[in-house]
């Protein structure tokens, strides 16, 4: 078998990520929580258990902290999130995840296990865990959240 031209790995990968993020996206519809995006998701990891201030936001997710505030807008009005005062320092507001954002990231982790168990029953485990192996092994094994700013930069 012919190797294939070094431009379809790339686009393979995205194509896997993409696939992966659209039925999550599906079924966290089904769940309640039609109006996650995908940006939403990873600006809700960005902010994390324990809350960002929009700069903060901004650097893990790798866009302007007027960008930032616009997706934190945006949570706001879906009840996804909330600003609130920073208990360290009151001049500060941090953005927190509501119970209703909470929700729907413990929703997507069981869903992504759901996913990868469709994975594993198509190729096989030793396959998908092979798979993930290589992959942390060309990549350093860590994640990023910026995204939205790279695909846009």
């Amino acid at each position: 078998m012919a190797d294939a031209p070094g431009f379809e790995l790339p686009l393979l990968l995205f194509s896997g990520f993409r696939t992966l993020i659209d039925d999550l996206h599906a079924e966290l519809a089904r769940q309640g929580h039609p109006d996650v995006r995908p940006a939403f998701g990873f600006a809700m990891q960005a902010i994390g258990p324990r809350g960002a201030t929009a700069s903060e936001l901004g650097k893990r997710l790798g866009v302007s902290k007027q960008a930032a505030g616009k997706t934190v807008d945006r949570l706001e009005q879906l009840g996804y999130a909330e600003r609130a005062e920073d208990p360290e320092d009151a001049r500060r507001k941090l953005v927190r995840l509501t119970p209703h954002g909470i929700d729907s990231l413990v929703r997507s982790a069981a869903i992504f296990e759901t996913l990868r168990a469709n994975w594993v029953a198509e190729l096989g485990a030793d396959r998908v865990r092979a798979l993930e192996a290589d992959l942390r092994t060309v990549t350093g094994g860590g994640f990023r959240l910026d995204v939205a700013g790279w695909f846009a930069g």
